[in-house]
């Protein structure tokens, strides 16, 4: 018996502390299916969140969910209205889109800058490295060009000296020929 007791206790406690009497239970208003706001207006008809106002035939439907975007065949995207009444359904989506992209690109674009700078992602490696053997590649040919060409003004600075060797032009040398000096 003191079992059913603490039940009801508890249960007007309950009652008590939320504030909800017997005699006082709220009844939330019923919601008004779409359809009925048909041939009224467009602003009664998007009070109702679920609701898809057309103008073609002043009509007032419940919004296509399972379709995204509601088809052609329902109602043409230009003559189209949800949420409010003064933007069609084609300028809504161009907008979202547009907004859409405007905030994707930037984040894109830093997600790409971060990896590449921490060189995390596969093609941010893989240029660095090609970018690197491309540097050793053309330092190789530069040394090269480099020790051909010591190669050749040695050769040709030997030429000279033995053509002046040979004609008596080089001071302090032996050769062949000296000057003829008349007295």
């Amino acid at each position: 018996m003191e079992l059913l007791g603490v039940k009801e206790m508890s249960v007007f406690l309950f009652l008590l502390l939320t504030g909800s009497g017997g005699s006082q239970v709220t009844l939330r208003p019923a919601v008004r299916d779409c359809s009925d706001f048909t041939n009224t207006s467009c602003e009664r008809c998007l009070e109702n969140v679920h609701c898809l106002w057309c103008f073609v035939d002043q009509r007032c439907m419940k919004y296509p969910v399972e379709t995204i975007i509601p088809p052609r065949s329902i109602c043409p995207l230009d003559q189209a209205r949800w949420g409010v009444c003064w933007v069609n359904f084609e300028c809504l989506i161009i907008a979202m889109s547009v907004v859409g992209g405007l905030i994707l690109l930037p984040l894109v674009c830093c997600c790409c800058y971060c990896c590449c700078k921490k060189k995390v992602c596969c093609c941010c490696k893989r240029k660095s490295h090609g970018h690197d053997e491309e540097e050793e590649r053309l330092a190789k040919q530069r040394e090269e060009r480099k020790q051909y060409r010591k190669k050749r003004d040695a050769d040709k600075k030997a030429r000279y000296d033995e053509i002046c060797k040979k004609y008596g032009l080089l001071q302090n040398s032996d050769h062949l020929y000296s000057k003829f000096e008349n007295e």
